[in-house]
C-alpha cells in the first residue's frame, strides 16, 4: 500500500503536465492575444531595438511555474523588444527569414500532436507529406523522378547532408583525404567548409577558385585548376557552386560549371540556400540553367518560402548514395525497418529523431496555394532592382547590379575615410532602428549589405530605407564640415 499511495502522490503533481481544458483556453487565448498584438504593431516596432541594459531574463528556472500573463510580459521585454526583429519588415539585413502565420499555425499543430516524422513505420502520413514537399522541390530545381533528399534544420545541415553524400559516393577514404581536392569560391557560404571540416575532409585540397567582376565563379580558372590537379595526381572529387551568395547574391555560371563537372568526374553540389526558390519567377529562370545538372542542391524554406526558421532542405538525385551514406540499423529498430513503402527520412540524414518540421510548409502551401509566394519572391526582386537604381540617384556606389534580391552598396564621402565612413553609416541606420541593414568587407573593402526577403517588405520599407540612409549621410557629413 506505501509503494501505491507514493505512487498515487507522486502522479497527482505529475498530471500537472496534463492542463485542463480551461488551463489550456487560458493560455491559448494569452498567447493568441500576444501574437495579435506583435503582428498589428509590426509596421510600428523597430526593426533593431538595442538590449535592455538591466541584465538577462529574470525568469528563473524554479520548482514551480508562473502565471503566463508574467511570462509574456518578460518575453516581451526581454526577447521580442531586443536585438534584430526578424519579424520586421524593415530587417534588410543578412538574409531575412520568414515567418508567415500559417506556418506557425502547422509548428502548433505538429508540436500538440508531437507526431514523428523519422520512419514511415512510426507515422506514414508525416513522411508521405515532407517526401512530397522534397519532390516537389526536386521538380523546381529540375530533377528527375525517383530523385529525393532531406527536409533539415537548415542550409548548414543541408550543406553538410549533401557532402557527406558526395564524400562516400566518391568513395574518398581517410588515406585519400590529402589529395582529394574541392573547389569553391570564397564567396560560398562559411557552412560549406564548416560541413566539410565536420564530413572529416578538413585535410582535403581547398581550391579557391577566382570569381569574375560580378563575383562569379571564373569557370576558365577552374578549368586549369582541374586540368593542374589531375596533371600532379590529386583526386578532384567536388565542385561547390552558389545560386544566390550571401554577400552579394550572385549566381555561378552552373551550366558551365556541370559541363566540367561531368568532364572530369565530380559531384557537383549548389547552395542554393539562399536564391533558390526564385526558380519560381519565370524571369528570373534562367540564371539558374544548369542547376537541374547538378548531383545536389541545398535550398531553404525559410528564406524564399517566407517560412519560420529551422526548415532547410537538401535534394539529392541519388537517393540511393544518400541512403548508402546515413542509413544504419539497430536490434531495437527491427520493427520499423519492415515497413519501405517510403524512404524514411531518419535513413536519409544524421537525424533520428525529427521534429514533424514539414508541416510548416505544407499547412501554407494548402491554406494560399503557391500563387501569393511566386508574387513575394518576383516583387522582393524588383524592390531590389529599384533600390539599385535609386540608391545611385543619391550618390551612391553600388556593386553588380543585382540578379536577385541582394545588393551591395557604399557612399563615397568627400574627405572621410571611406571604409570608416559606410561603418558610422551603418550604425547611424542601427541606432535610428526603423530598418536593419548589415555589412560585409570583400577585397578590404567595406560594403553595406541590402538584403530583400521578408515577406513583410514592401515599397513603404524601402522607401524608408533610402530616406533614412539619405539623413544618415546629410548628418554625417554635415558634422565632419562642422568639426573640419
Amino acid at each position: 500500500m506505501a509503494m501505491i499511495d507514493h505512487i498515487r502522490q507522486l502522479e497527482a503533481i505529475a498530471r500537472q503536465l496534463e492542463p485542463t481544458q480551461e488551463q489550456r483556453s487560458n493560455w491559448n487565448a494569452s498567447i493568441q492575444a500576444y501574437a495579435d498584438d506583435f503582428i498589428s504593431n509590426i509596421e510600428v516596432l523597430k526593426a533593431y531595438d538595442e538590449p535592455p541594459t538591466d541584465g538577462p531574463i529574470k525568469l528563473a528556472i524554479e520548482e514551480t511555474g508562473k502565471g503566463i500573463d508574467t511570462i509574456l510580459r518578460e518575453l516581451q521585454r526581454k526577447v521580442d523588444r531586443a536585438g534584430i526583429n526578424p519579424a520586421s519588415g524593415g530587417h534588410l539585413g543578412y538574409v531575412p527569414g520568414g515567418g508567415i502565420f500559417p506556418g506557425a499555425l502547422g509548428d502548433y499543430l505538429a508540436a500538440v500532436t508531437n507526431r514523428y516524422a523519422g520512419l514511415f513505420f512510426a507515422n506514414p502520413g508525416a513522411v508521405r507529406i515532407e517526401n512530397e514537399l522534397i519532390r516537389w522541390m526536386c521538380k523546381l530545381v529540375g530533377y528527375p523522378e525517383g530523385s529525393l533528399g532531406n527536409l533539415a534544420s537548415g542550409g548548414s545541415i543541408a550543406n553538410l547532408i549533401a557532402i557527406t553524400t558526395a564524400r562516400d559516393f566518391m568513395g574518398i577514404k581517410a588515406a585519400q583525404v590529402e589529395k582529394s581536392v574541392v573547389y569553391l569560391t570564397c564567396q560560398v557560404h562559411h557552412c560549406v567548409q564548416k560541413a566539410l571540416r565536420i564530413a572529416g575532409l578538413g585535410e582535403a585540397v581547398i581550391r579557391y577558385v577566382p570569381t569574375d567582376e560580378r563575383f562569379r565563379m571564373d569557370v576558365d580558372c577552374l578549368h586549369k585548376y582541374l586540368r593542374q590537379d589531375v596533371a600532379h595526381g590529386l583526386i578532384p572529387f567536388l565542385a561547390v557552386g552558389s545560386a544566390g551568395t550571401t554577400d552579394t547574391g550572385a549566381i555561378d555560371p552552373l551550366d558551365r560549371i556541370a559541363a566540367l563537372a561531368q568532364q572530369f568526374g565530380l559531384w557537383f553540389h549548389v547552395d542554393a540556400a539562399y536564391g533558390g526558390f526564385f526558380l519560381m519567377v519565370e524571369e528570373l529562370k534562367g540564371a539558374f540553367k544548369g542547376i537541374e545538372r547538378s548531383d545536389s542542391v541545398a535550398i531553404d524554406p525559410h528564406k524564399g518560402l517566407f517560412l519560420p526558421y529551422g526548415l532547410g532542405a537538401v535534394l539529392i538525385k541519388n537517393v540511393e548514395a544518400q541512403y548508402n551514406s546515413h542509413f544504419y540499423s539497430a536490434n531495437y529498430m527491427q520493427d520499423a525497418q519492415k515497413a519501405q513503402e517510403e524512404w524514411s527520412p531518419a535513413d536519409l540524414s544524421p537525424e533520428l529523431t525529427k521534429h514533424f518540421r514539414g508541416l510548416r510548409m505544407w499547412l501554407p502551401f494548402q491554406l494560399l496555394g503557391l500563387q501569393p509566394f511566386r508574387a513575394a519572391l518576383a516583387e522582393k526582386a524588383a524592390l531590389c532592382h529599384y533600390f539599385y537604381n535609386k540608391v545611385r540617384e543619391l550618390g551612391f556606389e553600388a556593386g553588380p547590379e543585382p540578379e536577385l534580391s541582394i545588393l551591395i552598396f557604399r557612399y563615397r564621402p568627400a574627405k572621410e575615410e571611406m571604409n570608416r565612413f559606410n561603418q558610422q553609416l551603418v550604425e547611424y541606420v542601427r541606432q535610428d532602428g526603423r530598418v536593419f541593414l548589415s555589412s560585409t568587407t570583400i577585397d578590404g573593402a567595406y560594403w553595406i549589405r541590402l538584403a530583400v526577403l521578408s515577406f513583410r517588405t514592401h515599397l513603404r520599407e524601402i522607401e524608408l530605407c533610402l530616406d533614412i540612409l539619405q539623413t544618415g549621410v546629410q548628418q554625417l557629413e554635415g558634422t565632419r564640415t562642422v568639426e573640419g
